[in-house]
């Protein structure tokens, strides 16, 4: 069975959402985990945090950035 890409507010401690995986985001946003990485390095991508020396995302920031990035006018 496939793991869920985006868990619910209510898994990990006190209604907190975890903490995602550049797997996970880049499952979500459906780019390859490469692109997640190019944006960060170019800032342009969603906010990640250094944990150790992993990174790790936090949902509501994702949802966050997508919306930005839709609020663009292309009409110009």
């Amino acid at each position: 069975m496939p793991r869920n890409p985006r868990p619910s507010t209510e898994a990990g401690g006190a209604g907190r959402a975890p903490l995602a995986t550049p797997e996970e985001v880049a499952v979500y946003l459906g780019v390859p985990v490469k692109t997640l990485y190019q944006w960060r390095h170019r800032r342009i991508g969603p906010n990640a945090l250094k944990v150790g020396r992993h990174l790790r995302y936090r949902w509501v920031e994702v949802d966050e950035w997508l919306t930005a990035q839709s609020a663009y006018d292309l009409t110009a």
